[in-house]
């Protein structure tokens, strides 16, 4: 049954995520409620984790975007879950937020990414990104048959490839969100290519205005969602019709 593929399912995502099937999804790439604020729908929801488990292969990884106090906190209940740590990223923002004059300008987000099994076994692309600078790297050359060193250069180009950089500068979406913490798809775009292998399943149990979902979709791969919040399907609608050219710049 695929039925419960490619689509958001309303309703809160641990008993949601309960019908799904066992060891079938290569990653979770999420952005749950903070529980930083005393805003309604910004609740902490425990135990997620435990059905996002269950859902994904023994072999898979698992992105959450939080703010620090937020993922101090999750680590215990991740290596209860059996992962590990693998790396992060930060998301560089055009503008942030602050409201404490004697505090920096917050303009970046983090993302923690944990894994399960063998890290060799767990699907991770290398990304690349083709921003690199020309420059000349010199370096000492042995031929293989005398053993005599000598000098061997090469050059690199304006604009070649290089590995892609842990932070991550991506414009935020104000003035256009329809969420009011929606990510923009040029931030999860390089975590669902690295992630996912084309034609892979990403679930998200805090779909909110389905930007993983329609990032997935964009990059052919599948993904499987929840929301709890049922003014979110309208959000959705309208989000869909804005992909074409929010994922542009990264794809």
């Amino acid at each position: 049954m695929t039925d419960w593929l490619n689509r958001c399912h309303f309703g809160d995502c641990r008993q949601v995520m309960a019908a799904w099937p066992t060891g079938v999804a290569d990653a979770c790439i999420t952005d749950p409620p903070y529980g930083d604020t005393s805003l309604e729908w910004d609740r902490r929801c425990e135990g997620w984790m435990v059905q996002v488990a269950r859902v994904l292969k023994p072999a898979a990884s698992v992105w959450v975007f939080g703010s620090m106090r937020y993922l101090a906190t999750i680590f215990n209940e991740m290596t209860a879950a059996g992962f590990r740590y693998a790396q992060d990223i930060v998301w560089e923002k055009q503008n942030g937020s602050g409201f404490h004059a004697d505090r920096f300008r917050r303009v970046h987000e983090h993302s923690i990414q944990f894994y399960r099994g063998a890290w060799s076994e767990v699907y991770n692309a290398p990304q690349y990104t083709n921003d690199a600078t020309a420059k000349t790297v010199r370096r000492k050359a042995r031929p293989p048959h005398t053993g005599h060193n000598g000098a061997a250069h090469y050059v690199s180009e304006d604009g070649g490839p290089r590995l892609q950089r842990s932070v991550i500068y991506v414009p935020n979406e104000h003035g256009r969100a329809v969420h009011p913490t929606q990510k923009p798809l040029g931030i999860l775009a390089p975590l669902v290519r690295t992630s996912v292998p084309p034609g892979g399943l990403v679930i998200e149990p805090f779909a909110g205005s389905l930007s993983t979902g329609i990032a997935a979709r964009l990059l052919g791969r599948q993904f499987a969602a929840c929301e709890i919040d049922p003014a979110c399907e309208a959000m959705q609608a309208q989000r869909t019709q804005q992909s074409s050219f929010l994922l542009e710049a990264t794809c």
